[in-house]
């Protein structure tokens, strides 16, 4: 009666229940929507909570890491053992570093992939072989079969009279 649409007021409703700040149920064919307005503060002071327990399992459990990490460094103290041992453990990883750079630069003579093509041409060798197995069972098939000769499909499969069995 005053120009409001009652879509939009469903809308509205809607998102207000979507928020978790009106409540809503159903009761026998009506809709009943409410809102207390200490139940704002108490879903307030339930996320305050949860927050601070966060907060409290987080600073635990930095302190905890940061007890670890004193920890760890009590146990290797700094000698000049460990810093030439550092020293030399950097200094392979860098020489590791520079030959693997090197090794993938002779990347086609590189023996995984030399043994991995190795497979794919045995494979692909099988996969012809059974092809050709396959055409010339099927060439036999139908000469017996029905009585076609053996030119006229190869003319209309397209394969040449050079056509050789694999071996």
């Amino acid at each position: 009666m005053k120009g409001i649409v009652s879509q939009s007021v469903k809308e509205v409703l809607q998102s207000l229940v979507d928020d978790g700040l009106v409540q809503a149920d159903k009761i026998g064919s009506s809709n009943f929507f409410w809102s207390f307005p200490s139940q704002r503060g108490a879903m307030v002071q339930t996320r305050l909570k949860a927050a601070k327990d966060n907060e409290a399992a987080q600073t635990a459990q930095l302190q905890e890491v940061q007890g670890a990490i004193e920890a760890e460094k009590a146990a290797r103290p700094e000698s000049l053992e460990r810093t030439t041992a550092l020293a030399q453990l950097a200094a392979s990883k860098q020489e590791l570093e520079s030959l693997e750079k090197e090794l993938t630069q002779y990347g086609a003579c590189d023996p995984a992939k030399i043994d991995q093509k190795r497979r794919a041409v045995v494979l692909a060798k099988e996969a012809a072989i059974r092809w050709t197995d396959n055409y010339a069972v099927l060439l036999s098939h139908f000469t017996r079969q029905y009585g076609v000769d053996a030119d006229e499909i190869r003319k209309y499969l397209g394969v040449s009279d050079d056509y050789e069995d694999i071996c």
